[in-house]
């Protein structure tokens, strides 16, 4: 299928590895022009190469923190003066490293609430007036743990429920500009240096019963089946898509 979105421009945030990396790759291949970042530099400028090896000068790179104003500000003059304003954005932010149980001081709420909700409104608040003269789509990556209950850190959990209701409403009011934005909820994904993989390496026994037990599909999730769907979010081929969130997660929410 051809999602039409030969040379768009794309800022796809948290790009260096894992589900953000190949949702890059993925746009890539469907022709886009991609910026990546990320901000360990040895790991982005490996992933800028791979990606300028096989796609060739439609991508490049800027490294640093996308959840502050001064990333965001040098990305979006990289991006522009290479290219042209973005068409697309993809909001690849946060972590979910934190304390289990209840006891979470106010720091770590701030710290994950910072990752994992402001950053991705910076980011979009700052690329929705370079989007609103002709349109574009924006896709925010959440969590199942956003969705339902789930063993998450509480202050992750809330921050992505946080992302979730933050596209639905954004969604109705850029609309009138043309603007889609959705989100991608995703499961429990593997790929090398990601949470999962540490998780195996710990306690191995323990998360194998879990996926067994858990995931009705009783495997992962990889990144490329992330990233097509992602691709096709982005793409006008999805153009009737706007405030939805969408769950990849082989079967394990139970809600709708």
């Amino acid at each position: 299928m051809d999602l039409q979105l030969t040379d768009r421009v794309a800022l796809v945030a948290g790009s260096s590895r894992g589900i953000g990396r190949s949702i890059a790759a993925a746009l890539l291949r469907e022709k886009c022009r991609v910026c990546i970042t990320g901000r360990d530099v040895p790991t982005l400028e490996s992933a800028v190469a791979d990606l300028a090896a096989r796609f060739g000068d439609r991508v490049t790179s800027v490294a640093g923190d996308l959840t502050e104003t001064a990333g965001i500000a040098a990305a979006l003059e990289a991006i522009t003066q290479l290219w042209n304003t973005p068409d697309i954005l993809v909001a690849n932010l946060g972590t979910g490293s934190g304390t289990p149980g209840w006891k979470n001081d106010e720091a770590d709420w701030q710290r994950l609430f910072n990752l994992n909700f402001f950053g991705s409104v910076r980011l979009v608040q700052n690329v929705i007036p370079l989007l609103q003269p002709s349109g574009g789509s924006i896709l925010l990556i959440g969590s199942i743990a956003g969705i339902e209950a789930s063993p998450a850190p509480l202050p992750y959990s809330a921050a992505k429920a946080a992302l979730a209701s933050y596209c639905k409403n954004l969604s109705r009011i850029v609309a009138k500009d043309q603007i889609r934005v959705n989100c991608l909820c995703p499961g429990n994904v593997l790929f090398p240096g990601g949470s999962w993989e540490r998780h195996l390496m710990n306690r191995s026994e323990e998360v194998n019963r879990y996926i067994a037990t858990e995931v009705p599909q009783q495997r992962f999730g990889t990144p490329e089946e992330i990233a097509d769907f992602a691709a096709f979010l982005l793409s006008p081929t999805s153009g009737f898509a706007t405030g939805g969130v969408y769950v990849m997660d082989g079967g394990q929410t139970r809600s709708y």
